[in-house]
């Protein structure tokens, strides 16, 4: 009876290439986490031996650069031309969706020393479009960091909340109150009747408003600098 092993060699696949290696890797990361990924699951995702991944990265520090300008890769980059605002509020908005659909990138976007050239040019590109809008060298730093911190902290506190969509928010907000004093917390019990519970409410939505805040505030801030 052929082994597991025997069976992975025997099946057909594609020829390696760097871009199939990486796109197994976040593909093995959004299934199961980052935590995961090693070289043999990686190969075993593949249907190849592990011997062969080292034809195409050094090592797993190598993948894990990969990943990450993969990731940046699927970011909309802001229109070289366009007005600051609107581009880095859809550049945003964009990282968004992308970081939802890899969560566990968050932790790996900003800390790698080898970034690859769709990271160097997504940053390079928000870079420009900043300065071309207005920000002198300091202003675009602080909007990037201040963009990107809102942007990153949003996301995870999104993806760890007890519900997904406004329907699961309703059955944890009934939960919460069947078993809450409302007397002794009428504020919290305000928030939760008349605002969370409200039709049409989706928390997902809060993400815009923030984000609108803090490009008005950057506004503010380009003017004085003009």
């Amino acid at each position: 009876m052929p082994t597991e092993k025997s069976a992975r060699r025997a099946r057909p696949h594609s020829p390696l290439t760097l871009d199939a290696v990486l796109t197994a890797a976040v593909d093995l990361a959004d299934r199961a986490g980052v935590s995961a990924l090693s070289m043999r699951k990686l190969a075993d995702h593949l249907g190849v031996e592990a011997m062969s991944l080292y034809h195409h990265v050094a090592n797993k520090g190598a993948i894990l650069d990969g990943m990450v300008d993969t990731v940046f890769a699927e970011i909309d980059l802001p229109e070289s031309d366009g007005e600051w605002r609107t581009a880095m509020r859809e550049r945003t908005i964009s990282a968004r969706a992308v970081l939802v659909r890899h969560p566990w990138a968050i932790g790996l976007m900003d800390s790698r020393g080898n970034p690859g050239p769709a990271t160097l040019r997504h940053h390079d590109a928000v870079i420009g479009i900043l300065r071309r809008g207005g920000f002198d060298i300091a202003g675009a730093a602080h909007a990037i960091s201040l963009i990107d911190s809102y942007l990153y902290g949003f996301v995870l506190q999104e993806l760890n909340l007890p519900f997904e969509g406004p329907g699961e928010l309703e059955d944890v907000a009934e939960t919460i109150l069947d078993h809450m004093p409302a007397d002794e917390f009428p504020y919290l019990t305000e928030m939760i009747v008349d605002h969370a519970m409200k039709p049409g409410y989706n928390y997902a939505d809060e993400f815009e408003f923030g984000l609108d805040l803090i490009l008005d505030g950057l506004e503010a801030l380009r003017s004085k600098v003009r």
